[in-house]
């Protein structure tokens, strides 16, 4: 389980709703109830929450088109909930984006284990997707220390992959040279040390990066650098 997780419940029996918070609380939780996918979607444009059960026989704008909606900008796992026993409400809830189906009457044994297991799931593939960066067609692993540019392996020197690493991890955002002189090289920038001007140097013409000015990193004049996530 992970302990204070945010729970958001979508479903139009209040009932239901209160009850479902109630055991998810006992267990660690941090719960919030939406009566309506209106409200629900509003909501979760603002708030973040870890895990949504959400039911499909909502008024208004039903649970299919929530979760379809909700894929737009939310990634994290979506449970869904219905009385009806059929398959193709759960194939259709699968693939418009719901990680996992639950048919009434709902359980609290089986509640608690599905949304364990989705919490796990999410956190394996947060931990995956932060030792992978990929820009269009430049992908950086972590792991692997490799870097590929079209699907071409780029042989980069280690002092050049961290420092690759540490613009990917800020792209679109300007990144200060006395920053990234006190993370990669250990020590404050003196204002003479260019270890990290030639650094970038070789990563741009590494990376094709050969326009004039360059396009994917930015040089900021009399700042720092620039990595522009959509310029790969």
């Amino acid at each position: 389980m992970a302990p204070g997780a945010r729970i958001t419940i979508v479903e139009d029996d209040r009932e239901l709703a209160e009850w479902m918070a109630s055991y998810l609380q006992q267990n660690g939780f941090v719960t919030d109830i939406c009566l309506r996918g209106e409200t629900a979607l509003q909501r979760l444009r603002r708030k973040l929450s870890d895990l949504v059960i959400l039911d499909i026989n909502l008024p208004g704008i039903n649970g299919f088109e929530v979760c379809k909606q909700l894929r737009e900008f939310f990634d994290n796992p979506v449970i869904m909930v219905t009385a009806n026993d059929e398959e193709f409400d759960e194939v259709l809830g699968l693939e418009l984006g719901a990680d996992d189906y639950i048919t009434k009457p709902v359980t609290p044994r089986v509640l608690l284990a599905r949304i364990n297991a989705q919490l796990r799931s999410g956190a394996s593939a947060a931990r995956q997707r932060e030792d992978l960066l990929q820009f269009g067609s430049l992908k950086i692993d972590l792991q692997a220390q490799s870097v590929t540019l079209e699907d071409q392996a780029v042989a980069l020197s280690s002092g050049e992959f961290e420092l690759l690493w540490v613009l990917g991890c800020h792209a679109g955002s300007e990144v200060r040279r006395e920053d990234l002189v006190r993370e990669i090289r250990g020590f404050d920038y003196d204002g003479f040390d260019r270890t990290i001007d030639v650094r970038i140097s070789r990563l741009r013409k590494k990376l094709g990066d050969h326009s004039n000015p360059p396009k994917r990193i930015k040089t900021i004049w009399g700042k720092g650098y620039l990595f522009a996530k959509n310029a790969w």
